[in-house]
């Protein structure tokens, strides 16, 4: 080492020999900063050898300190780092550090800026406070090297659960021994008070493909000193993209467990048949002036007002990440590659998508592409406000035809499904709104093109029209951890409606998007219809609002019966998950019923392979029995408001058939 000073012990350190001032770099724009495009940022550890390097051209002096401890106490060692090629600060120590915690600080303008475990640390103590050497080798659990992802054929044949991870086991009902952990996640054999299956048990039992799980990297509103408080939030305010949130974990302070708990959980998840999808939110940080980002290179990964070169709050958080430069690009690019490998993730939601440029999602998708053409990826094509960025650069929903295998919600068929979202008393189809006939069509499409859809009469948000190019970049849904539940949207929105009308409300709306084309999403509880007694925006509500109550199950049986058909039905039938806006013009014909809020279509010719020839699906919003004629012949029932049989429920033979007010119905023709 050229630096003598490293060894030396802290109080010696602590002189101005050991900090060395570099001449001060000034830079006209952010685009002049340099690029470092090598490998090593962030901490890498060998028994024989740790090296430390950090990306920050615009620092003066940058040091690092060490600590035995997650938290408090006094550094046990400090040492300068030196600075090296493309603004990047190096150092090396040929030593064992293992399980040693440690700090950059960064000194720009003549100020030393926060110390923090600097943005590419992939192994942290509590709160995220101080990085942590680890070997990364031993958070391997039994059987991680040779466990698989779960196969997948195609995108269309995915069904996602949108998860947080308290939610599922905090109830006392849950049955599950880690409440609120990664490891709640890994327990089987779990059951309610009922004798109900609760947790994995469930959703394997449920049918279910993916399970997307809320932000599960270290974020920022949970103090993880304080577990026992309980408090609760989404975590959509991140701290460290490239780490497992500590709260989540068995031990905070370890670095290495909530690493290795994260990685049992997807090897049990992986292990019964479910891929998992990381919600991710690289288009904001939790803390602005006090990020990560911010103190170890001031302003350069944000975007700014060009006003008063203020913040730019797309996000409606803030601030907004700057994904369109180099350096911003590649830490985004580089960190989904790093839990896609590592961790074994097997897709990814981008939250508020549309803040991102569309080259660098595009470079994303081909770099995740590249390691498995199988992962999945998706997004909020949207913003929560303006942004700098040219709209015609961003990733938003009316652009997934420039969007390379990444899909976008459909919030055209959510609204239409259960009413405008931000309007809580405003009912949807299923609740007996009419007039969304047309809307309805345009989810069944996947907001793709479709010769019998007349456009100008649909509305669709920030579009033209069509804005899909084919059903594998379209999510399907109504409800997720955003805004209410499906119930209790129903109750709101329908307060002079029963139970039972509420129930087949609830049941109409899953017939839908399990019935449509597209990527089918659901919220997780949806099945058994879910509350969080009319509280919308949840994000840190505790418990007693979030948690799934599993003596719900047994309450509304008969609808989570119903879920688990519908997906069983839609994964036994290929004509439901069509991968092409082209098959679904040829194969997907809409009848013209005579009655209003009624949309029934043909699945026709053995669409997409499927062993029925002929389906016929009809929906009826309306409250009461509707006759709606059909095509002649004789038909076999396989859904009805009450049941779903894929062997049939019995035959008819009519050229019209009377559907129940408030249901679904399908039917295959016979041979």
């Amino acid at each position: 080492m050229r630096n003598p000073f490293l060894f030396i012990p802290i109080l010696f350190l602590m002189t101005s020999a050991c900090t060395p001032s570099s001449d001060k770099v000034e830079y006209k724009s952010y685009e002049e900063y340099p690029v470092y495009d090598g490998e090593g940022l962030g901490a890498h550890y060998t028994p024989e050898k740790t090296t430390f390097r950090l990306w920050a051209p615009t620092a003066e002096q940058v040091r690092l300190r060490f600590y035995k401890q997650a938290l408090g106490g006094e550094p046990s060692r400090e040492a300068a780092m030196e600075k090296a090629e493309k603004g990047t600060w190096l150092a090396s120590f040929n030593e064992d550090l293992k399980d040693t915690y440690y700090t950059f600080q960064v000194k720009v303008g003549g100020k030393w800026l926060d110390e923090t475990p600097g943005p590419y640390a992939t192994a942290v103590g509590t709160n995220g406070k101080r990085g942590q050497i680890i070997d990364m080798a031993e958070t391997n659990p039994e059987g991680w090297k040779e466990s698989q992802r779960p196969s997948l054929a195609s995108p269309t044949d995915i069904i996602i659960y949108e998860l947080h991870v308290r939610d599922l086991s905090t109830h006392s009902s849950s049955g599950i021994q880690h409440r609120g952990k990664f490891l709640g996640l890994t327990e089987t054999g779990t059951k309610s008070p009922q004798g109900l299956s609760t947790g994995l048990d469930h959703i394997k039992a449920l049918g279910v493909t993916h399970i997307h799980l809320l932000p599960s990297f270290d974020f920022l509103s949970v103090d993880e000193t304080k577990l026992g408080e309980n408090k609760f939030n989404w975590g959509y305010d991140p701290h460290l993209y490239n780490v497992p949130e500590g709260s989540y974990s068995t031990n905070p302070a370890d670095g290495a467990v909530r690493i290795r708990e994260f990685k049992q959980m997807v090897k049990t998840l992986h292990d019964n048949g479910l891929r998992v999808i990381m919600d991710v939110v690289y288009n904001h940080t939790g803390a602005t002036e006090h990020s990560v980002f911010n103190q170890t290179v001031p302003g350069y990964y944000y975007r700014h007002n060009k006003k008063d070169d203020s913040f730019s709050n797309a996000s409606g958080c803030g601030n907004e990440t700057a994904s369109e430069r180099a350096m911003v690009r590649q830490f985004i690019i580089e960190s989904v590659k790093y839990w896609a490998t590592e961790y074994k993730v097997d897709g990814f939601r981008f939250d508020l998508m549309g803040i991102h440029d569309i080259e660098t999602m595009n470079l994303l998708s081909d770099a995740l592409h590249e390691i498995d053409p199988t992962i999945f990826i998706y997004g909020e094509g949207w913003t929560a406000g303006d942004s700098p960025l040219p709209a015609e650069e961003r990733a938003l929903k009316r652009h997934t035809s420039r969007l390379k295998g990444i899909a976008a919600f459909s919030d055209d068929i959510r609204d239409a499904i259960k009413g405008h979202v931000f309007t809580s008393d405003d009912p949807g189809f299923v609740s007996g709104k009419p007039g969304q006939e047309g809307r309805i069509r345009f989810g069944v499409t996947a907001a793709t093109r479709h010769p019998q859809l007349n456009y100008d009469s649909i509305q669709i948000y920030d579009a033209d029209g069509p804005w899909s190019p084919g059903p594998a970049q379209t999510i399907t849904y109504f409800s997720c951890h955003d805004n209410h539940t499906l119930w209790d949207r129903l109750t709101l929105s329908r307060p002079d409606a029963s139970k039972e009308e509420k129930i087949n409300m609830q049941k109409l709306a899953g017939a839908i998007v399990l019935t449509s084309q597209g990527i089918s999403f659901l919220h997780a509880g949806v099945e058994m219809a879910r509350t969080k007694e009319g509280v919308e925006n949840s994000f840190e509500s505790p418990d007693s609002i979030n948690q799934i109550d599993w003596e719900r199950k047994a309450k509304f049986k008969k609808v989570f019966d119903y879920y688990q058909g519908l997906i069983a039905l839609r994964k036994a039938h290929p004509a439901f998950r069509m991968p092409t806006a082209e098959m679904m013009q040829k194969h997907l014909k809409f009848l013209e019923p005579s009655e209003p809020n009624v949309v029934a279509f043909m699945l026709t010719d053995n669409a997409n392979g499927d062993p029925w020839k002929d389906i016929l699906v009809i929906y009826n919003a309306n409250p009461e029995y509707k006759n709606i004629s059909i095509p002649s012949g004789s038909w076999t029932l396989v859904l009805d408001r009450d049941h779903v049989a894929g062997g049939g429920l019995g035959t008819i033979s009519a050229d019209e058939l009377a559907v129940p007010g408030i249901s679904a119905m399908v039917l295959y023709k016979n041979q």
